[in-house]
């Protein structure tokens, strides 16, 4: 009943995520669903693609604080999804990963407190835990504002909380989408940066039950990380491209061999899993090498290849 009559804005909702999440609410009983992003192209697109009488689409970027406010009037809930994410241009581009992933969200931060909004939920990585690039950076520092902003809302029922997860499966700029692209131009050998490279891997409608869950048990303050699989990264190319041969490049600058959603500072970390939909007891360390739960080829393929993002691991 979280979402009955609530109007939730979407902050980059022309994205992977925001795109799924538009679809599920548009399931739920909501009285409106605002999409936020810049890009009027992938808006128009959208708008074709989806009809529904609740949805709004509104052009504004997350930098431009007095357009969130005007964005914010009557809203009840912000997922904030809105962020730069490809590692190298945000290396090359530091200033601009930090206008857009911490300054916006700020932003969206005050402009969600003087427009009476009732909660926020901030879409993070694991990259931000122990960042060796400037993206995981700027995502702890959303994090660490998110959580803080709960200080000075003052009293009510805004609550600020962050979700914090790894890869999603089917996403754009996915691996998944990489190496199919890869192929399409022809491509004979796929590149691999480590044999020893492992991942944490979920579907979107994980990521989606994961803000519900939040939005649900969250007081404000906390980051909700769920209980995930691994996979080795040459085991998930193998799996998915059986015929194709793959080579060894070396690690990127900025990338690490494996993954870390909960490190040695967990205080305000909650764990979840999703598919009992609690909270589990608290743990030292979860690394994606360190992981007692593995994915198993088949169940790649058989999520990946046909699509199913809804089907629980």
């Amino acid at each position: 009943m979280i979402w009955k009559d609530k109007t939730i804005l979407i902050t980059g909702g022309t994205g992977s995520l925001g795109s799924a999440l538009t679809e599920h609410l548009l399931l739920k009983d909501i009285r409106k669903l605002i999409i936020f992003s810049r890009d009027e192209f992938k808006q128009h697109e959208m708008s074709k693609r989806i009809k529904d009488e609740r949805i709004r689409f509104f052009l504004g970027d997350v930098r431009d604080r007095n357009r969130l406010e005007r964005a914010f009037r009557n809203v009840d809930v912000v997922i904030h999804a809105a962020a730069l994410k490809q590692v190298p241009a945000m290396e090359y581009n530091p200033t601009e990963a930090v206008k857009t992933n911490i300054d916006g969200t700020v932003n969206v931060i005050e402009a969600a407190i003087d427009s009476d909004v009732d909660a926020v939920v901030n879409i993070s990585s694991d990259k931000a835990v122990n960042p060796v690039n400037l993206y995981g950076a700027t995502k702890l520092t959303g994090e660490k504002i998110i959580s803080a902003a709960n200080h000075y809302a003052g009293l009510g029922r805004k609550r600020f909380v962050s979700v914090r997860y790894g890869n999603v499966i089917g996403s754009r700029g996915s691996l998944v989408e990489f190496f199919d692209k890869l192929i399409e131009r022809g491509i004979k050998v796929l590149p691999i940066t480590d044999a020893r490279m492992t991942r944490f891997w979920l579907t979107l409608d994980q990521a989606m039950c994961l803000i519900e869950y939040a939005l649900e048990h969250g007081n404000g303050g906390e980051i909700f990380v769920p209980r995930l699989p691994s996979m080795r990264v040459v085991d998930f190319i193998t799996a998915l491209y059986p015929t194709m041969e793959h080579e060894f490049t070396g690690i990127r600058p900025g990338e690490k061999i494996h993954e870390i959603l909960i490190g040695e500072d967990n205080a305000n970390v909650k764990w979840i899993d999703l598919n009992k939909m609690k909270e589990l007891p608290k743990i030292e360390r979860y690394t994606s090498d360190g992981n007692d739960w593995w994915m198993s080829p088949s169940e790649i393929q058989w999520i990946v290849r046909r699509r199913i993002d809804d089907v629980p691991l």
